[in-house]
């Protein structure tokens, strides 16, 4: 038996939450266009006869500009003090360069596996550059090529990381898909839905609370507050006549109802809490230890 911890890092956009999605066959990490849609460490449990490899997707490395960022880039630090395999996702298209200076800064103690992202996009010869490139640095013990989105060489990544994993008895029990609670995926699924209904940087001053999460015999009674930085954003995520929220509700119920694999009643409110993201205290509050 193999078991053992294997965090995903990555500049934004390189993909990692969908990685993590096609690894897991389940949504467990929202994924969005935009960049810096993950802000904690997500763990994916896989358990299989003879192995269970736990699975952390991380934010998107990049220099933080205020302290949620700075919160964000401690997640990636402490995935990097407990884990036993390292994926390194690259984005195809990205400047190796650029990428190698990130991914030579994290000074990785534990083997690593580059994982090229998004093959299907790329020449043969685009491929075989990126190869030769990133296959002859000290901190690659293995290179595979892989489509996230499309889901091919999961089966030759999953084998890579098994070589690199120790023998040891399982961390958790088997029918276990993750750590976190089943509210911290129904505020997440609230978060995503505001990356794809509004615009510019509306998603990056919002955070998601569920206050209430009760199972009655028919429904899910779930509350949640969306938190903003400015009255005037309070008034964009309304939306006219309350228009914006109202969508907001129906596609973030949709997708919990189907998570949750029954009916949901939701209801949301958008609270103004002036700098939270500058604010240790609400920080904590809201999750971000």
């Amino acid at each position: 038996m193999k078991a053992g911890f294997v965090s995903i890092f990555g500049r934004p956009n390189a993909g990692k939450s969908t990685l993590l999605n096609a690894l897991m066959g389940e949504k467990l990490a929202i994924v969005s266009p935009k960049v810096q849609t993950t802000r904690h460490r997500i763990k994916g449990i896989l358990t299989e006869p003879d192995y269970q490899i736990i699975f952390s997707d991380t934010p998107g490395i990049i220099e933080p500009k205020y302290k949620l960022q700075e919160k964000m880039m401690m997640a990636v630090k402490q995935a990097l003090e407990d884990t036993d395999v390292a994926l390194l996702l690259v984005d195809i298209n990205e400047n190796h360069d650029e990428v190698n200076g990130i991914f030579e800064a994290l000074r990785l103690k534990v083997p690593a596996i580059i994982v090229v992202n998004k093959l299907d996009e790329a020449s043969a010869a685009k491929k075989e550059e990126v190869f030769s490139f990133f296959g002859s640095k000290p901190y690659c013990k293995a290179l595979i090529g892989i489509s996230a989105l499309k889901k091919t060489g999961l089966k030759e990544l999953i084998n890579a990381i098994l070589q690199l994993l120790p023998e040891s008895p399982p961390f958790f029990e088997g029918d276990e898909l993750t750590d976190l609670p089943t509210r911290f995926f129904c505020a997440e699924m609230i978060r995503e839905k505001i990356f794809y209904l509004y615009q510019e940087e509306i998603p990056y001053h919002t955070t998601v609370i569920v206050n209430e999460f009760k199972e009655k015999s028919s429904l899910v009674k779930i509350a949640a507050d969306i938190i903003v930085n400015r009255e005037s954003q309070k008034g964009i995520l309304l939306g006219e006549g309350g228009k914006m929220i109202r969508q907001l509700g129906t596609e973030a119920r949709k997708d919990i109802e189907q998570f949750l694999g029954q009916k949901v009643f939701l209801e949301l409110f958008v609270k103004v809490r002036p700098k939270w993201r500058d604010n240790e205290f609400m920080l904590k509050e809201y999750g971000y230890h």
